[in-house]
C-alpha cells in the first residue's frame, strides 16, 4: 500500500507540473495541443511519451527506495496522509480500476503545459478514454456541489461548457481534452486560437518548429522558451548585460553570449531503459572573435575538450577546453567593475611567481586542455584514517615548455607549502616536510606531515586528508591533494602519453560522475554527517540517521551522469545523461 500511494503522488506531480503533447492527431479526433496554444506563449512543456515517463517515476527503484524508508513510513500514518489514500481509494472504487491503470488512460494521449505572455499558465490533458475523463470529471464536479463553501459556476464560451470553481480556476471538457487555466481569459484564449486560423497559433510559429525539430521526435518530452519575449524581462536583460562573475564566465564559456543571440532554446528528455538524457539547445551562433567565448574555441577543427583521465575509484572528472591567457588578457574588458579585486589576485600571485607578470609570464605557459579529478583516497595504514575522511582531488595542466614551466610551478608549490607550514606553526599544528620520492620512473614534490603526536592518536584531524604533491612528466603538470592519487594520474597519463588521446569533437567542457564511489566515500563519513545533521539541525539522532540514510540510498541510485557542453552544428548545446543503477 505504501509503494501505491507514492507511485501516486509523483504521478499527480507529473501530471500537474510536466506537460505532454500528441505526437500527432491524436485518437480522439483532436489535433496536437499547439495548435491550440496562442503564438505568444512564452514556454511550452511536452512529454510526448507519457507512459515511459510514468513507467520510469512509478515502476523503477525509486518508489521502492522511498517507501521503505522510516521516515516516509512514519509520514504515511499521519491524518492528513490517511485522508489522502482513503481519496485515492474513494476514486478507484467510483471509477472501477486501480489508480495505475486510470493515470495511464487519462493521461496517455498526453498532457502540455504553457504559460502565455499575460502569466496565465495553461494545462491540457488528453485522454486515451474519453469516457473514462467524463466519469472522472462529472464526479469532481459532483463532490465540489456538495461542498457548500466552493461555489461552482458553468458557461458558454465558443461551443464549450467552461466550469470555474471559487479558487478562480476555470476548465472545460472537449471531445476526450481537458482543458484548464489559472484564470478565465486563459482559457477564452485556448478556445479563441482553437477556433481561429493555424496561423494564430503557436503551432505555426517558425521558432517552435526550429526547437521542435531541435528537441527530436524521439524524445519522451520536449520544451520550448520563447528567449525574444524573457529577455524583455528587466531582470533577464539585466543579467545578460552585466557579467561579473569570472568564475562562471570561465566554465560556462559562451553561454551568455549564446544566450544574448538566441531567439528560442529547446529542451528534451529522452528516456532508454534506466539511462535519462536531458539535452539544452540555443539557437544562437556563438562568434569565436566573442570575448565571453574566444577563449573556449578553436580555430582547429581536431581541438577541444580531451578525454577525462580514468584513475582508480574516480569519484569525478572534469575536462575544459579553455585559454586562461587569453581569458585573462581581457580581464579588463570582461569584468570593469572588479579590477581592483583582480589586481590584488595578481599581487597574490606574485608572491608565488617571484613577480612576474600573471598574463604574459604565467598563464602564457599552459595549453587550453585543463583537466580535474575527484577520487576517493588511499590512507597510508602507518599514519592512520583521519575522523572526516575528504575526497582526494588534481588539476592537470597541459604546457607549451616543459622544463621552463616545471621550475615555475616548482617553486610556486614549495612557497605555497611554505606559507601553509608557517600559518601552521602559529597555531601550534605541525607543519609539512618536503619530499622528492620517485615513482614509475618519475620524480616528484610532495609535502607530508609526520606521524601523528601521542596527543593525536586514534581518528586523526581533518589535516591528514592532505599530502599535497607536484609531478611534471612530458608537457603535463599535476597539482594534487595526495599522494596516492598524484601516483594514480602518473600511471594514467603514462598510458595516456603512449596512446596520443584525440580531442573531443566540438565539446568545450565534459563533466563526469560516478555515484558509487560518490557513495563509498559518504558511507565512510555516515557517523561525521549523522554528527553534524545533528549539530546544525537540531534533531535527534534517530532523524539524522534516517536523513544520511535516505541521502545515501538515493546517491546509490544514481549510476553514472556525463555533462557535456559545446558547439553542434552551429548552435550552443548542453546535454546531461545519466545511467540509474538497477
Amino acid at each position: 500500500m505504501l509503494s501505491r500511494i507514492t507511485s501516486i503522488t509523483i504521478g499527480i506531480a507529473l501530471v500537474a507540473v510536466c506537460g505532454i503533447d500528441a505526437r500527432a492527431i491524436l485518437a480522439n479526433g483532436n489535433p496536437p495541443t499547439a495548435r491550440w496554444i496562442p503564438r505568444d506563449t512564452v514556454a511550452i512543456l511536452e512529454i510526448t511519451r507519457p507512459k515511459d515517463v510514468l513507467h520510469l517515476a512509478l515502476e523503477s527503484k525509486l518508489t521502492e527506495t522511498v517507501t521503505h524508508h522510516p521516515l516516509f513510513k512514519q509520514a504515511a500514518l499521519q491524518p492528513n496522509f490517511l485522508k489522502f489514500q482513503a481519496g485515492v481509494h474513494f476514486l478507484e472504487t467510483q471509477l472501477g480500476t486501480d489508480w495505475q491503470t486510470a493515470l495511464k488512460k487519462l493521461t496517455g494521449g498526453g498532457v502540455t503545459a504553457a504559460i502565455t505572455s499575460k502569466g496565465v499558465v495553461l494545462l491540457i490533458i488528453d485522454a486515451e478514454d474519453a469516457k473514462l475523463l467524463d466519469q472522472l470529471h462529472g464526479l469532481l464536479i459532483g463532490l465540489a456541489k456538495l461542498d457548500t463553501a466552493n461555489q461552482v459556476k458553468s458557461t458558454e464560451y465558443q461551443g464549450a461548457t467552461c466550469w470555474e470553481l471559487a479558487d478562480g480556476q476555470v476548465h472545460t471538457v472537449l471531445g476526450g481534452r481537458f482543458i484548464a487555466a489559472s484564470k478565465p481569459e486563459g482559457l477564452k484564449a485556448v478556445l479563441d486560437t482553437k477556433s481561429g486560423s493555424e496561423g494564430q497559433s503557436l503551432l505555426a510559429l517558425p521558432a517552435y518548429q526550429a526547437a521542435k525539430k531541435a528537441a527530436g521526435e524521439e524524445a519522451a518530452a520536449r520544451a520550448y522558451v520563447n528567449l525574444g519575449i524573457v529577455k524583455q524581462l528587466p531582470g533577464v536583460q539585466a543579467g545578460l548585460e552585466k557579467n561579473t562573475n569570472p568564475v562562471a564566465a570561465l566554465l560556462l564559456a559562451g553561454v551568455i553570449d549564446a544566450l544574448r543571440q538566441s531567439n528560442w532554446m529547446a529542451l528534451a528528455l529522452k528516456i532508454d531503459e534506466q539511462t535519462l538524457s536531458l539535452q539544452t539547445t540555443l539557437d544562437g551562433k556563438v562568434s569565436k572573435n566573442s570575448e565571453l567565448a574566444a577563449f573556449a574555441r578553436s580555430e582547429k577543427p581536431d581541438a577541444g575538450a580531451l578525454p577525462n583521465l580514468a584513475v582508480p575509484r574516480r569519484i569525478a572528472g572534469m575536462s575544459l577546453y579553455r585559454d586562461l591567457h587569453g581569458f585573462y588578457a581581457a580581464k579588463d574588458k570582461l569584468f570593469p567593475e572588479r579590477t581592483s579585486g583582480l589586481i590584488f589576485f595578481e599581487n597574490m600571485m606574485g608572491i608565488f611567481f617571484s613577480g612576474r607578470d600573471l598574463t604574459d609570464e604565467v598563464l602564457s605557459q599552459f595549453r587550453p586542455e585543463i583537466r580535474f579529478v575527484v577520487a576517493e583516497q588511499k590512507f597510508d595504514p602507518a599514519i592512520g584514517v583521519p575522523q572526516v575522511q575528504l575526497p582526494a582531488f588534481a588539476l592537470v595542466l597541459k604546457v607549451w615548455r616543459p622544463n621552463e614551466a616545471a621550475e615555475l610551478m616548482e617553486e610556486a608549490f614549495q612557497k605555497a607549502v611554505g606559507l601553509v607550514s608557517f600559518t601552521s606553526g602559529q597555531k601550534g599544528a605541525p607543519g609539512f616536510i618536503l619530499d622528492r620520492p620517485t615513482y614509475n620512473e618519475v620524480r616528484y614534490t610532495v609535502a607530508y606531515l609526520g606521524k601523528p603526536r601521542d596527543a593525536e592518536k586514534g581518528p586523526l584531524p581533518l589535516r591528514y586528508n592532505f599530502r599535497p604533491s607536484l609531478a611534471c612528466l612530458g608537457d603535463n603538470v599535476v597539482i594534487s591533494s595526495a599522494e596516492s592519487l598524484t601516483r594514480d594520474l602518473i600511471d594514467t597519463l603514462k598510458k595516456e602519453m603512449a596512446a596520443l588521446p584525440k580531442a573531443l569533437h566540438e565539446t568545450d567542457s565534459l563533466v563526469e560522475v560516478n555515484a558509487t564511489h560518490l557513495a563509498s566515500i559518504l558511507g565512510a563519513n555516515r557517523h561525521a554527517l549523522v554528527r553534524q545533521n545533528v549539530l546544525e539541525k537540531g534533531i535527534s539522532q534517530g532523524e539524522a540517521e534516517n536523513n544520511i540514510d535516505l541521502l545515501l540510498g538515493a546517491v546509490k541510485l544514481l549510476g553514472k551522469a556525463t555533462f557535456t557542453l559545446g558547439q553542434q552544428h552551429d548552435q550552443l548545446q548542453a546535454k546531461l545523461v545519466m545511467t540509474l543503477n538497477p
